[in-house]
């Protein structure tokens, strides 16, 4: 099926799906860590609204539960808790040195075509909209483990890991048209605890070597290793 020939509120779906991808590319290309935050903040506010549109599509009345979670969690609370620890840390003005910032975006814009590739034998089953939504997915996911192996920052590191689970949560919303509602709760829970755990992570990080670049750590380890 031709996506202009989907209903508007389908459409929609996509539109934020894309929204959601380069919210993906925003987080990648930020070297303040504030504005990363903002970043996945938007994000999650996206996430959550594709949430709520699916479920009036499909009339599946517990995703706006989802949804809810999702704005609370993703874009309220956890980029709250992280700005609180960046201004406890005095990171916010902190900028991160990206080594070869254009071609980190550009291997980003590789990964997306390779979502695409991956997603390519859905189209065949003449299912159009089901892998364009995966392959965003998809996107999303490898973008988030990307921004883990290319940044150095800690924090950014963590805001990589989050990202991925918008990925993984996106998939599954709009492609299955939502998890059992259990579930949905034990991963917000599982998310919630693992942005708690961070913020101590760090606090602990930072009082030991006064650092939260994973460089000066693998230096740190490299000396006690050669002593």
């Amino acid at each position: 099926m031709n996506l202009a020939q989907l209903p508007v509120l389908e459409q929609a779906i996509f539109v934020l799906a894309a929204l959601a991808l380069l919210a993906s590319f925003a987080l990648l290309a930020q070297t303040r860590l504030t504005a990363s935050i903002h970043s996945f903040a938007w994000q999650g506010a996206v996430v959550a609204l594709l949430t709520a549109l699916v479920a009036t599509v499909g009339e599946i009345h517990h995703l706006y539960l989802s949804a809810l979670l999702t704005l609370s969690l993703k874009s309220l609370l956890i980029p709250w808790m992280l700005h609180r620890l960046v201004r406890r840390l005095d990171m916010e003005r902190e900028v991160e040195t990206i080594a070869h910032p254009a071609l980190v975006v550009l291997a980003g814009a590789g990964l997306v075509v390779f979502s695409y590739w991956v997603a390519l034998p859905i189209e065949r089953l003449e299912l159009a909209s089901t892998r364009n939504i995966v392959a965003v997915s998809l996107s999303v996911v490898l973008l988030g483990l990307w921004m883990m192996v290319a940044r150095r920052q800690v924090v950014a590191q963590v805001l990589g890991f989050m990202s991925m689970e918008n990925g993984l949560f996106l998939a599954a919303v709009a492609s299955t048209r939502g998890m059992p509602l259990v579930v949905e709760l034990g991963v917000a829970f599982d998310v919630l605890v693992a942005a708690v755990l961070f913020g101590v992570f760090f606090f602990h990080i930072s009082e030991s070597i006064e650092s939260l670049d994973v460089d000066r750590l693998n230096r740190l380890t490299e000396d006690e290793g050669g002593s």
